[in-house]
């Protein structure tokens, strides 16, 4: 076989390897919903949690969050997307769910440990919760670091398709909804905390 022959192959092994080199990362980025890959791995993500975490479910590809108005405490308005830039976990609840009552303080441990520029606990009362009862259901259970922001009119609960409280949304720092639990959990479990280090960590 000829010098030029053995090139030609050796040339097209080469551009082969380099298709199947692009084909096996192309597959092995992580979803997203604009072309902007997730900056974890969500099965990776999943196998970190347990016990009650569990029910917290890793999306195998971002969704979009609607830009959807609550009430600040401070009495102004704003949008999920004014908190882009860090990992928001955003708890929607309520004065009247017990779960939300259980709940409410481990994820006050959450904040306390983790808070600041990479990551936050948004909580968000849905539904008729006046403000004297919002501030006295977090004085009964001793939370003091965690908003008391209010979507009275549950806009931003139906539109992120909020059904039952509680409901705990993750969100990247793009702004993506990354991953959702329905129901209560340990937050402040050696479980939670791995995933949270895990995420902020990237």
């Amino acid at each position: 076989m000829s010098r030029s022959a053995l090139l030609y192959i050796a040339l097209g092994l080469c551009a082969i390897a380099a298709v199947a080199f692009l084909a096996l990362r192309g597959a092995g980025d992580a979803a997203s919903v604009d072309g902007a890959p997730l900056g974890h791995e969500p099965a990776e993500m999943q196998a970190l949690l347990d016990g009650s975490m569990k029910k917290l479910t890793f999306h195998s590809a971002a969704k979009p969050v609607p830009e959807a108005v609550f009430l600040t405490e401070e009495g102004g308005e704003a949008t999920l997307a004014d908190y882009q830039g860090k990992y928001l976990l955003v708890n929607f609840w309520a004065t009247w769910c017990a779960p939300c009552r259980k709940e409410m303080p481990m994820l006050a441990a959450l904040q306390s440990e983790y808070g600041g520029e990479n990551f936050e606990v948004l909580t968000i009362a849905t539904g008729r919760n006046p403000p004297p009862a919002m501030k006295a259901f977090f004085a009964e259970i001793g939370v003091d670091n965690l908003p008391l922001h209010r979507d009275p009119k549950q806009v931003v609960a139906r539109a992120m398709g909020v059904a039952g409280l509680p409901v705990s949304v993750l969100i990247d720092p793009e702004g993506r909804e990354i991953a959702r639990m329905l129901g209560d959990a340990e937050w402040d479990s050696p479980s939670a905390r791995a995933m949270i280090e895990a995420l902020i960590a990237q």
